[in-house]
């Protein structure tokens, strides 16, 4: 008789009272103790109410139950999908929204649904992945700017990927401390391209060369990650790198000359199908034709491998010593062994050509280093 009573009166009500009722209705359901029958009229009230024409009175229902764990879950949800200043109750509150519920809602909501996702005070790493997936930059922005927000690596760097371009995306998920090595490289050639695209920076520099220089940038990046890293990370920068075509020789050899060995071997060992401790003793120890064997074996043409062997026997004897730049020691050496290739337009010359661009770059950082001692 209650539920038939208040459906008559809700029927010639005003529209401001039928907003109260749904707010006092709501506060009842939540606070009273009712008898069974009572509580299952009340939430056929309120089930009615979800189909009411006035957003005031759906409002009012929302602002008095969405935060409540004990709400009836069937209502929570349909709030969630009313529009989006009703919405918003439900979905940055409830509890009751599972992680099912709210991926099916990022997927199929407008962006304001994302957002109000997004802004939860706890958001787990499924639904952070479904955001990282379908989000746009309003929302991806606001998931990374929530202290709590749980985000897996894999989903930083689905971000990096989709959204990498855009800076203040790519400065909040730099201040990451747990952003993976991959995601990182991603970042860099997202800056690159950046730079490579701009029209003035062509017309001063020149496409090629700046595409040259980006390139130059983008391996220094790379290799800079590489020594930063933990140990666990490496092999998944490594296969990264090598899916996307980077694990050229030159860009080897600069990892080698730069003494980045634990990155150099698992680059190695990915190449070459060789286990782990293999190419770490053949680095460490092996003879000429042992190391020269693992390089070939890694993909190398033989005219380069030569001078990676080359390569390899100097950083075992740099390395044992403290008194020179390990990178400016093996470059000038290998310079000084292959000085009649450097020039020629082959896979050597343009090897030899990037070895003594860092030994030139490594000798200009020594000089401003004495200087700078010198001054002070």
């Amino acid at each position: 008789m209650i539920i038939e009573a208040f459906l008559r009166w809700v029927e010639t009500a005003k529209t401001a009272d039928r907003a109260a009722a749904a707010s006092a209705l709501g506060r009842v359901y939540l606070r009273s103790e009712m008898s069974v029958e009572r509580r299952d009229a009340a939430e056929k009230a309120m089930t009615y109410l979800l189909d009411d024409p006035s957003p005031r009175v759906r409002l009012a229902l929302a602002e008095a139950i969405a935060w409540a764990p004990h709400a009836p879950r069937n209502i929570i949800l349909s709030l969630a999908e009313d529009q989006p200043e009703i919405a918003c109750h439900a979905v940055t509150c409830s509890p009751l929204l599972t992680d099912a519920d709210l991926v099916d809602l990022a997927a199929r909501g407008s962006g304001t649904t994302r957002m109000l996702i997004a802004a939860r005070a706890h958001v787990t790493r499924p639904v952070s992945a479904a955001l990282a997936e379908v989000g746009d930059e309003d929302e991806v922005l606001c998931l990374l700017e929530n202290d709590g927000a749980s985000i897996s690596a894999q989903s930083l760097k689905r971000i990096a990927e989709r959204l990498g371009d855009i800076s203040d995306i790519r400065n909040l998920l730099l201040d990451r401390s747990d952003l993976p090595a991959d995601a990182r490289q991603l970042l860099t050639q997202h800056v690159s391209n950046a730079l490579v695209g701009l029209p003035l920076a062509q017309a001063a520099i020149g496409l090629q060369r700046l595409q040259r220089i980006s390139r130059e940038a983008t391996e220094a990046a790379i290799v800079s990650i590489a020594g930063d890293i933990a140990p666990t990370e490496v092999p998944d920068l490594v296969e990264h790198l090598r899916l996307n075509e980077r694990l050229t020789p030159s860009f080897l050899m600069y990892a080698l000359c730069c003494g980045k060995v634990e990155f150099f071997c698992c680059a190695i060992v990915n190449l070459s199908d060789c286990s782990d401790r293999r190419v770490r003793a053949i680095l460490a120890t092996g003879r000429m034709h042992a190391v020269r064997a693992l390089y070939e074996s890694a993909g190398l043409p033989r005219d380069i491998s030569i001078i990676f062997v080359e390569a390899t026997f100097l950083w075992r004897e740099a390395s044992r010593k403290t008194s020179a730049s390990l990178l400016s020691s093996i470059c000038g050496r290998l310079l000084q062994k292959f000085h009649n290739r450097i020039g020629q337009h082959d896979a050597v010359g343009e090897l030899l050509d990037m070895v003594e661009k860092l030994h030139v770059a490594e000798q200009r950082r020594s000089a401003r280093v004495y200087a700078s001692l010198a001054a002070a």
